[in-house]
């Protein structure tokens, strides 16, 4: 191996290490619930698009309020993440993995709600680091009590 396959190597386990990284400290964000500015721009390019059971939302504000919003109807959660495959092609990258969340209700119940699924995330390389480009959320099971959610969710809250 020559130098430079060797630094083409390094950088690949660089980057697969930061992806990780990232796409570990965006869903344990989730549980920490501080869903402000300084999270959107940690973790999302400002045209981001994420499609959700309950919609498709674009761009990083009215992404915050819509995950703001939807957590509310939450007391407690857990998020996990597993059997990530990485593929990077220079400062593009996909990530496709297992998703389980485990929530307790909000509305005093202390119901739960428990669902399984896989995410599709496009990430690219910016000036900051890997930021999350657009991802989607599908489920494909549930447990439990799902929240009540209004009707008026279904569309992209107002940033």
């Amino acid at each position: 191996m020559d130098i430079e396959q060797m630094r083409r190597q390094l950088q690949t386990l660089t980057d697969r290490a930061e992806i990780t990284d990232l796409m570990d400290r965006y869903l344990r964000s989730f549980d920490e619930r501080v869903f402000d500015e300084e999270w959107a721009r940690a973790f999302h390019t400002e045209d981001v698009t994420a499609e959700m059971p309950i919609g498709t939302i674009h761009g990083r504000d009215a992404l915050m309020a819509h995950i703001r919003r939807g957590m509310a109807l939450f007391d407690r959660t857990v998020h996990f993440a597993t059997n990530a495959v990485i593929e990077i092609d220079g400062d593009r990258a996909t990530a496709r993995g297992a998703q389980l969340s485990t929530h307790v209700l909000a509305d005093g119940s202390e119901e739960f709600f428990a669902s399984g699924g896989h995410t599709e995330t496009t990430l690219v390389r910016t000036a900051d680091g890997w930021r999350i480009a657009a991802t989607a959320l599908r489920v494909v099971w549930t447990q439990g009590t799902p929240p009540k959610v209004p009707e008026e969710w279904t569309a992209p809250p107002a940033a």
